[in-house]
Parts: structure tokens; sequence; C-alpha cells
């Protein structure tokens, strides 16, 4: 194989491993600081396309439709806080059941609302074509994804570490019982680093799972899950 195989194929894994870090990232202090169970976490950025979509396609602001979705899946994450999530603060079981089912309801609104045929988000002027670096093509849209993937980190990483409040979070997570005695109110066990690692080995295994063994595609991403599962269960960079 030719060398810019390795290349392409890397960068790819890396840019689906950014996506999915801006989606862990998420779960990953929702679940560490609050210690909420939310099984609909994906389903708010499915309303988000779908949201922005719909925005794009009406004002072709690309700007705006971001914009409009974030606010929009905002006030719908407060609102399952408010009136549902802290009814049920404390029992895993009951906010799996819950944001379980608000998960089948945002799936078969969309359905109902946009239908099943798959879409394509306008990609704008400015993030379109390709840049060559190195005789490598490399899509620009992927390169801003990479981008904004690395600045939420960078910006987690300083609010967690550079701030009072990332402070108190992270007495939270390394001793709860203490922090609590000081009047912080608590939650549970999080790992940003964790989160970014995750989504990248994902990313990477996923991809070059299907360029190299496509049909053990399935194998190459969850085998090596279950084994790290299995050394690790308390996660890449728990503690036991």
């Amino acid at each position: 194989m030719r060398p810019d195989f390795w290349v392409v194929q890397t960068f790819n894994g890396l840019s689906y491993g950014a996506l999915l870090f801006l989606l862990a990232s998420g779960l990953s202090l929702i679940f560490g600081v609050m210690r909420i169970v939310n099984m609909a976490h994906g389903s708010y950025f499915m309303l988000g396309g779908y949201l922005g979509l719909t925005v794009i396609l009406r004002t072709r602001s690309f700007a705006m439709s971001v914009i409009a979705a974030t606010v929009t899946i905002a006030l719908i994450g407060m609102a399952m806080e408010r009136y549902f999530l802290q009814r049920l603060r404390g029992q895993d079981l009951g906010q799996v059941l819950m944001t379980i089912g608000f998960s089948l309801i945002f799936q078969d609104l969309a359905l109902l609302v946009w239908g099943g045929d798959p879409y394509n988000l306008p990609v704008p002027a400015a993030l379109s074509g390709s840049a060559r670096l190195g005789g490598v093509v490399f899509p620009i849209y992927r390169i801003f994804i990479v981008g904004v993937a690395v600045a939420v980190g960078l910006g987690l990483w300083l609010l967690l570490d550079r701030t009072r409040a990332g402070a108190m979070i992270r007495a939270a997570v390394d001793d709860g019982e203490m922090a609590q005695g000081v009047g912080i109110n608590v939650g549970g066990l999080g790992s940003l680093p964790g989160a970014m690692v995750g989504s990248l080995l994902v990313g990477l295994l996923d991809n070059f799972g299907k360029a190299l063994f496509p049909e053990l595609a399935y194998f190459t991403l969850f085998a090596p899950m279950a084994l790290i599962l299995a050394i690790r269960p308390t996660g890449l960079f728990g503690r036991a």
C-alpha cells in the first residue's frame, strides 16, 4: 500500500474521533459531575442536526443554523433536567428508563417531521473544497471538525484546570465526601481525557477496520473495546 493511504486513513480516523469526542465530552461531564445517566444524549445531536438542516434550508445561513440548533437543544436539555431528571436524582435505573423513553420519542418525532430519507447539510463556501498538504488532499470541512474538537477540548481543560469552578468539579471527582463536607454539591465520576482518548481510539479502529478488514469491521471495533473493559473496568483513566 502507498504511504499516503496510511496518512489519509489516519486523518479520517482522527476526524471521526474528533466528532465522537464532541459527543462524548458532554456525556462524560454530565455523568461525571451530575451523576445523570442520560441515554437520550445522542438524540439531542440528532434533533440538532435536523433543526440545523431546517434553518439552513430556509435562511441559507450556516451560522444561523448552528445558533438556532444550539439554543433549541439547550432549552430542551434544561427542561428535561428541570422537570424530569431532578425527580429521579440518584436513581440510575429510573434515569436510564426515562431517558431511553425520551430517546424513542425524539426518534419517532424526527421520523414524523423529517421522514426517513437521508439529508446532507450544505457545506458553507468557506469550508468547502480541499487542502493539499505534502501531496495528500484533505477536505477542509474535516479539518474544521478537528479544529473545533481541539478548541472544545482546550476550553474544557482550561475550565476544569484553571478556574475555581473547575477546581470544585475536580474536588467532587477526586474526593466526593470531603467536597460535600465543605458545601460542594457532588456528582459522580467522570474523565475528560478518557473521553478524548476513547473517542480517538474508536475513530481510528473503526476507520482502519473498515479500510483493511471490511468483513471484520465490527470485530476490529468492539473486540478491543471489550478487552479494555475487561482490563480497565473503571475506564481508561478511572480509579478503583
